[in-house]
C-alpha cells in the first residue's frame, strides 16, 4: 500500500475526497447516495422530447416583432389590431394559450389576472398590468390544491424605462422567460398530474416586480399551495464567445425574506441559513438535471439573485413562497435593456438574433422536467420534527403523514453541515418516525415522501421539539 502511495500519490488526494464526501465523518449508518435516488419517469422522459427549439424560435421572434412591449406602451383596440405594444402581446399570449387548451379538450383554464398599478419611480400614472396565465388542474382531488408554477415576464424595455415610442425587441429579457412557460404549457398539457401546474407569464418586471408581486400577494391572500416558483429570466443563452450553453444557473435565496425574528434566531443558532424552501428547490432541480437529459445542467448559486439585479422569484420568496431564478451562464449586457442602435461599433440591442434557440429549448425541458416531477409526486410529509429532548448521539426523526394520501414511503436524508447538497438517503418505510446511528450535532436532516413508482416530494428540513 506504501510503496502504491509513493508511486502515485494521487491516490491520497482520491482517499481524502472519498473519506470527506461520505459527509458522516466514520459515523455508521448506512445509507445510498440522495444523488442516485431519484427515479426515471417513462413518461416525463417522452414529453421532453417534445419540446421544440422550432417553436420556441418563432414564440420568440413573434413577441420581438410587436416592436415594443414596456408595460407603459400602448394597449388600446387600435394599437392591438396595429401589433405593437404590451397589449398586443398580451392578447398574442393569451390566444396562445387558448390555442393549447383547445388541442389538448379542454384542459387548460386560461385567465387573466389584471390590475392597476398607482404611479411610481417608474410608472408616471396608473397603468393597467395584466398577467396571463394557464392553469392545468390536478387529477386528484386532494392533491390539485398543490400547485407547481412556471413564469417568465412578457414585458421588455429600451435603455430608458420610460421611453414608450422606442423599439425594444426584449428576446432574451424575458422573450426566452416567456418561450418557456408557453413550452412548458403546450408540452405538459397532453399529460395529466395529481397536483395542478400554472404556466404564468408576468408584466411590470422592467417597471419594479409589479405583475409577480400582485400575482404572489393573490395568491397568498387567496391561501393558494403553492409548492415551488420556477422563474425564467434571460434564458436565451446569448451567443457571445464566452457564454457556456451546457449550464444554466439557478439562483435561491438563503435566509427567507419572510421570516420573523423568532425564526431567524433559530435558524442561526441550528445552522440553517443554507436551507430554505428555494434552496431545496434548487437542489431538487439539480436531482432532475442527473435523472433527465435535458440538455443543459444546472448549476447552483446560492445567492437570491445577481449582483444590482432582481427577478420575480423574489416576490414570490417576500410573501413566503418557494422561488428560483433560471439565469443563462453569460449574460451580454450590450444585449439587455438598451435602445437597438450601432455605436463604436459594437451592436445594442436585445435581437432575436442573439438568442441560441436550441438552448432555451435545453432550459425549457428542465424546467419541464421539475414541474412534472414535482406535480407526479406526493405532497411533502408534514410537521418534521427532530427530538431533542435528550443528550444522545442517536437521532430521531418524526412526522405526520404526507397529505393527499399519495406517499407509499418516506426518506431520510442527511448531509454534512459544509456539504451544498444531499448526500445520503435512507429508505424508512411506510413510518412516521425513524432513528438513526448518526449525531444530530454533525449533520443537517431532511424527510421527503416517496409514491409507489418512485415520484419524490421536495425535502423537509426538520424542527428541533423539545
Amino acid at each position: 500500500m506504501i510503496s502504491l502511495l509513493q508511486k502515485r500519490p494521487w491516490v491520497i488526494v482520491v482517499l481524502l475526497m472519498l473519506d470527506f464526501a461520505t459527509g458522516a465523518h466514520g459515523q455508521s449508518q448506512a445509507g445510498s447516495t440522495a444523488a442516485e435516488a431519484m427515479a426515471t419517469d417513462g413518461r416525463i422522459s417522452a414529453a421532453l422530447q417534445q419540446v421544440s427549439a422550432e417553436r420556441i424560435r418563432a414564440n420568440i421572434e413573434k413577441l420581438a416583432s410587436f416592436g415594443t412591449r414596456l408595460t407603459l406602451s400602448a394597449q388600446d383596440p387600435a394599437a392591438i389590431a396595429a401589433g405593437r405594444g404590451i397589449g398586443a402581446a398580451r392578447e398574442w399570449i393569451k390566444s396562445e394559450f387558448e390555442r393549447y387548451a383547445k388541442d389538448c379538450g379542454g384542459c387548460l383554464e386560461v385567465k387573466t389576472d389584471s390590475f392597476t398599478e398607482p404611479a411610481a419611480d417608474r410608472i408616471p400614472q396608473p397603468t393597467e398590468i395584466t398577467n396571463v396565465y394557464a392553469a392545468l388542474k390536478g387529477t386528484d382531488a386532494e392533491n390539485a390544491k398543490r400547485i407547481v408554477l412556471v413564469t417568465g415576464h412578457y414585458d421588455s424595455r429600451p435603455s430608458d424605462t420610460l421611453d414608450v415610442k422606442a423599439d425594444a425587441p426584449g428576446a432574451n429579457d424575458d422573450g426566452s422567460g416567456t418561450a418557456v412557460s408557453l413550452e412548458c404549457a403546450r408540452v405538459l398539457s397532453k399529460l395529466k398530474f395529481p397536483a395542478t401546474i400554472i404556466f404564468l407569464t408576468v408584466a411590470g418586471e422592467e417597471q419594479g416586480l409589479n405583475g409577480s408581486r400582485h400575482f404572489a400577494k393573490m395568491a397568498k391572500e387567496q391561501g393558494w399551495n403553492l409548492e415551488a416558483v420556477l422563474n425564467n429570466d434571460i434564458v436565451g443563452g446569448d451567443k457571445s464567445a464566452e457564454q457556456d450553453h451546457s449550464v444554466v444557473r439557478v439562483f435561491s435565496e438563503g435566509l427567507p425574506a419572510s421570516a420573523t425574528e423568532q425564526e431567524i434566531r433559530r435558524i442561526r443558532g441550528l445552522g440553517g441559513e443554507n436551507d430554505s424552501g428555494s434552496r431545496q428547490l434548487a437542489r431538487y432541480i439539480a436531482d432532475v438535471g442527473r435523472t433527465y437529459n435535458a440538455g443543459v445542467k444546472p448549476v447552483l448559486v446560492f445567492r437570491l439573485d445577481r449582483y444590482l439585479r432582481g427577478g420575480d422569484h423574489s416576490a414570490f420568496n417576500q410573501q413566503g413562497i418557494t422561488a428560483v431564478r433560471f439565469t443563462e451562464f453569460r449574460e451580454d449586457f450590450h444585449h439587455q435593456h438598451q435602445n437597438v442602435r450601432i455605436e463604436n461599433g459594437i451592436e445594442y440591442g436585445d435581437l432575436a438574433k442573439f438568442v441560441d434557440f436550441d438552448y432555451v429549448a435545453h432550459v425549457a425541458r428542465l424546467n419541464a422536467a421539475t414541474l412534472a416531477s414535482l406535480a407526479s409526486a406526493p405532497a411533502p410529509p408534514a410537521n418534521v420534527h427532530l427530538l431533542t429532548k435528550d443528550l444522545e448521539n442517536d437521532s430521531t426523526l418524526a412526522w405526520e403523514a404526507s397529505p393527499g394520501g399519495r406517499a407509499a414511503e418516506y426518506e431520510v436524508l442527511w448531509r454534512a453541515t459544509t456539504s451544498p447538497e444531499w448526500e445520503h438517503v435512507q429508505k424508512v418505510g411506510g413510518d412516521t418516525r425513524a432513528t438513526l446511528k448518526l449525531s444530530k450535532d454533525n449533520v443537517i436532516f431532511a424527510v421527503r415522501a416517496v409514491d409507489t413508482e418512485g415520484h419524490r416530494s421536495l425535502p423537509v428540513v426538520p424542527v428541533p421539539e423539545r
